[in-house]
């Protein structure tokens, strides 16, 4: 084992913060921090609040999509219905917080998928992915920042639109090819 590697696991000391940004979605930092092998740096990091996304099944073979225009990209997409959680707020009232507000709809049953990092490096944020079944149209008003269009797919075409690259959010690729994975069992 090289020096290198045997550093590779030894954790980074954090020697100083300082705020750089805050809106109430996100905020940035920079860190001093001591790497491994005794030299300094800094580093950038957006902490977000924790996010949900579900895939929600109208029936075994149709799930519903939302639309919208994302400004950092330029480009509408569509993509699951997905959100920050809320201080305080659960997990499964995140889900169907979100799901009523950007589809409509309120789940009678949540599946767990999974949680992951969003990003390896900068970004500060777990996202926790759930199937929504059992779907019941209701209304809520939209969040005031969100122009969101609503369609149900063909579970199949979804997958192939992720294989397409057409679908380009990694919270709607994570929950899709875990649901169709779970139906290949």
């Amino acid at each position: 084992m090289t020096e290198r590697q045997r550093l590779a696991r030894i954790p980074w000391r954090q020697l100083t913060s300082r705020p750089v940004y805050e809106n109430r979605w996100i905020r940035v930092r920079e860190d001093q921090v001591a790497l491994p092998d005794g030299n300094t740096t800094i580093y950038g990091v957006v902490e977000c609040a924790g996010c949900v996304g579900m895939l929600p099944f109208l029936d075994a073979e149709t799930v519903v999509l939302v639309g919208q225009y994302r400004y950092v990209f330029g480009s509408f997409y569509w993509e699951m219905p997905t959100g920050a959680m809320t201080p305080g707020e659960s997990e499964e009232a995140a889900v169907q917080r979100e799901l009523a507000e950007e589809a409509g709809y309120e789940a009678e049953r949540l599946v767990k998928l999974c949680s992951y990092h969003t990003s390896k490096s900068v970004v500060d944020e777990t996202a926790n992915i759930y199937l929504a079944e059992g779907l019941r149209a209701i209304q809520l008003p939209p969040d005031p920042t969100e122009f969101i269009e609503v369609r149900a797919f063909p579970f199949d075409e979804v997958v192939r639109m992720v294989e397409r690259g057409e679908i380009k959010d990694s919270l709607t690729i994570v929950a899709v090819l875990h649901a169709a994975r779970r139906r290949r069992r």
